[in-house]
């Protein structure tokens, strides 16, 4: 028996979910009427981002959940950790390359902490299963977190063990911490996938559920 996504604990932070959506778009105008458009002088200069990479399972999941998160700037689908160069989504299925579904984020550490990204993640899938999310089997869907710092690396593995020694699960958690590899960018159809593409059959059968459960619908 595998533990149901809301019975997760919040190792970290234990912060609602609803607390990092995303408020929706903001402006100075009116009601009804089109945004005020400010001038280049005006114009506020971009966040300085960091970078996080995370497998999940089926990165059209994983996709749709951080891409919800206010000071998450950009997520894009990909994979990581493999041995083949510019690798395919039909390879990466066949099994047989070493690499991982991924999303990699750009985010705004003035907006959202590296810590809040890991409590999401935690919550966003199951763990405690080997190459596995549901009805998703195989390497490619295993559980991992692939870190660009030392600083991520420490507050990865303090995560995990205080989620492990939590006693809220029914089985240990199997979650891999590697070193962050070459990111290939999946290939076009993929990115935003749950976004454009609602009404697929695994989109409602999986995703919203899913969203459904964490609150972001």
């Amino acid at each position: 028996m595998t533990p149901t996504l809301t019975n997760l604990p919040r190792p970290i932070l234990l912060l609602p979910l609803t607390a990092l959506l995303l408020t929706g778009c903001g402006g100075d105008s009116a009601p009804g009427e089109p945004p005020v458009p400010k001038s280049t002088a005006e114009a506020e200069p971009a966040p300085a981002t960091e970078i996080a990479t995370f497998g999940g399972g089926c990165f059209w999941c994983t996709e749709a959940v951080m891409e919800k998160l206010e000071g998450v700037v950009d997520v894009k689908s990909g994979y990581m950790g493999g041995h083949v160069e510019s690798p395919t989504y039909e390879q990466v299925c066949r099994k047989d390359t070493g690499h991982v579904e991924v999303i990699q984020l750009s985010y705004d550490p003035d907006k959202i902490s590296y810590d809040e990204l890991l409590d999401v993640f935690w919550q966003a899938h199951d763990p405690t299963t080997l190459d596995r999310q549901g009805e998703d089997r195989g390497p490619q869907y295993r559980s991992v977190i692939f870190t660009h710092t030392p600083d991520q690396r420490n507050r990865a593995e303090h995560s995990r063990r205080a989620l492990d020694d939590s006693g809220k699960l029914t089985a240990p958690v199997v979650t891999e911490i590697r070193d962050a590899a070459k990111f290939w960018e999946a290939e076009a159809d993929h990115q935003d996938f749950y976004r454009r593409n609602p009404d697929f059959g695994y989109c409602r059968a999986v995703i919203s559920p899913k969203m459904k459960k964490l609150g972001f619908e």
